[in-house]
C-alpha cells in the first residue's frame, strides 16, 4: 500500500474512532437526562405525596372530650385538667370556609381534645353583615344556644353545617333547624319552641359584636393557639395543625 494508502486508511480510522466518541457521549448525554428527569419526576411525586399526607383529614377518635356549653354561647371541650394549650375556634354557621375547615381539620380538633393534648373552645358566631347571610347566621347560631347539653350540641353542631345554605338565599329557617335538632338526637326540654321563637337571637348578636371587636376578627374561620391566631395552611392542613398544637407551651 502506497503513502497515499496509508494516509488514507489512518484518516478513516481516526473518522471512525471520533464517530464512536461522539455515539458514546450522545448515549452518556441519554442517559444523564434520562436520570435526572426520573430524579425530578420522583422528587415531584415525592413531594406531592408528603402534601397529601400531611392535608388528609384524620379519622374521628371513639369518644368526645367532657365537653361543656358556656353561658356566653361558646363551647369548651377539654380533657379534666387540661388548660393549655387553648385553641380557640372563631366561626359562622352560614361560612362556607368553616364548613370546609370543619370537614378537613374538624377531627383533629375533637381528637387533640380527646387524647388531652389541648382545650378546644368553640365560638359561634356572626361575622356576615348583610342578609340574607346574616339572618340565617343568627337564626342558626341562636338554635345553637338551645343546646345546653355538650353532646348534643356537637352533634347539632355538626348538622347545621351539613345542612349550610347558600349566602345567597334564605335559609336556616326555624322549622328546619327544630328538625335536624330532633334529627341529631336533641332532646333538649323546650327546645322546639326556643328555636322558633328565636329566645337567643339578640344574645347571638351581641356575642358575636363583642367577640369581633375583642379579638380583632378579619373573618372566619379563626382558629388562635394560646391566643395567636394560626395560617390558613395551617388549619386546613390538619398534619400541620396537629403538629402546631402539640409543639406549642403547655
Amino acid at each position: 500500500m502506497g503513502k497515499a494508502g496509508r494516509a488514507k486508511s489512518a484518516r478513516e480510522k481516526i473518522k471512525e474512532q471520533q464517530e464512536l466518541e461522539r455515539s458514546r457521549e450522545q448515549r452518556r448525554k441519554v442517559v444523564t437526562y434520562f436520570s435526572v428527569g426520573v430524579v425530578a419526576i420522583a422528587a415531584v411525586g415525592a413531594g406531592w405525596l408528603y402534601a397529601a399526607s400531611r392535608s388528609q383529614s384524620e379519622e374521628a377518635a371513639n369518644g368526645l372530650a367532657p365537653t361543656t356549653v358556656q353561658a356566653d354561647g361558646s363551647v369548651v371541650m377539654a380533657k379534666p385538667g387540661v388548660t393549655k394549650p387553648v385553641v380557640d375556634i372563631f366561626e359562622d354557621f352560614q361560612c362556607p370556609a368553616c364548613k370546609q375547615m370543619e370537614e378537613v381539620s374538624g377531627s383533629t380538633f375533637r381528637n387533640l381534645a380527646a387524647e388531652g393534648k389541648a382545650k378546644v373552645v368553640y365560638h359561634p358566631i356572626t361575622i356576615f353583615g348583610q342578609d340574607p347571610a346574616k339572618s340565617n347566621s343568627i337564626r342558626a347560631g341562636a338554635a345553637a344556644r338551645c343546646v345546653a347539653d355538650g353532646k348534643q350540641w356537637v352533634a347539632y353542631h355538626d348538622a347545621l353545617f351539613k345542612n349550610q345554605p347558600s349566602e345567597t338565599v334564605e335559609g336556616f329557617k326555624t322549622d328546619q333547624l327544630v328538625t335536624w335538632g330532633k334529627e341529631a338526637g336533641v332532646t333538649a326540654p323546650g327546645f322546639d319552641t326556643c328555636v322558633t321563637g328565636q329566645k337567643h337571637a339578640q344574645a347571638q348578636a351581641d356575642y358575636s359584636v363583642k367577640v369581633n371587636t375583642e379579638q380583632k376578627l378579619k373573618g372566619t374561620p379563626t382558629v388562635k393557639l394560646n391566643g395567636t391566631e394560626l395560617e390558613n395552611t395551617v388549619i386546613f392542613a390538619p398534619q400541620e395543625l396537629r403538629d402546631a398544637v402539640t409543639k406549642a407551651p403547655k
